[in-house]
């Protein structure tokens, strides 16, 4: 049998994700940003919460761990980097490790520079990956913690993984990303079509997420720093891809 997501907002901008394994009736939350908006999922669905997935230390992915945890007994699985800025966790991973949901198993991935320790969760058999905020829909997260290099060879490592994938990540940010990126590869077709295609979808007040990994492959600039195009933009034909990263990311930031 297979597993079922719901997404649901949560916060201001936050999507909350419940995974529910149909085989065992396990569900986990990935990442606890809000307890009223889990709570809301779950009982409409009727589901009960079993596992919370954690991804990163940042109070808007953890702040609801222990109201959930009292209330459900729930095993509370995270970042054995940042083990250290979480309270409640139950068992520590990092790269390589598995995790499983019943039925469902998940392949834990080490994805640095949002924070240090950020971690994502990809569900091979569903095709589906939990990015949190390493990889949005035509962006990444911020540097907080990390530098280029290192951010560079981690979202790398995400673009390997299947066009088939759907990318469930942390927040509502696609339009204004798909902003950055036009101005700064202006002549991506799949980049337009894929930004008409959002504020389509922001017009009606609709998300944008779950989104297809191999279309953003072609229209995220962050996926593509190893583009001569975008090494041309900034001016470093002929550097490093993650320098150019490092660029790309320090541009969104000003913009």
């Amino acid at each position: 049998m297979a597993s079922i997501v719901d997404v649901f907002p949560a916060r201001s901008d936050n999507y909350g994700y419940l995974v529910h394994d149909e085989a065992s009736g396990r569900t986990a939350a990935i990442d606890a940003p809000e307890a009223a908006a889990i709570r809301n999922a779950l009982q409409r669905r009727g589901w009960t919460l079993t596992d919370i997935l954690i991804t990163h230390h940042h109070v808007d992915h953890v702040e609801a761990i222990a109201e959930l945890k009292a209330a459900f007994g729930a095993r509370v699985v995270g970042p054995r980097a940042e083990a250290d800025k979480i309270e409640g966790l139950d068992e520590l991973v990092g790269d390589g490790d598995r995790v499983r949901i019943g039925d469902t198993e998940f392949a834990v991935m080490a994805a640095p520079g949002h924070t240090l320790g950020h971690i994502v969760f990809h569900d091979a058999v569903g095709q589906r990956l939990f990015s949190a905020d390493a990889l949005f829909s035509l962006g990444v997260g911020r540097m907080f913690e990390g530098t280029p290099g290192p951010m560079w060879e981690g979202v790398r490592r995400l673009r390997e993984l299947p066009d088939e994938t759907m990318v469930y990540c942390g927040h509502e940010y696609t339009e204004s990303n798909a902003k950055f990126a036009l101005s700064i590869d202006p002549d991506n077709t799949a980049l337009q079509a894929r930004a008409a295609e959002v504020g389509a979808l922001r017009a009606e007040g609709k998300p944008t997420i779950p989104f297809n990994l191999g279309e953003d492959k072609k229209a995220n600039p962050f996926l593509r720093a190893d583009a001569p195009e975008l090494a041309r933009f900034y001016g470093l034909e002929g550097k490093d891809a993650g320098e150019v990263f490092g660029a790309i990311r320090k541009g969104k930031d000003n913009f």
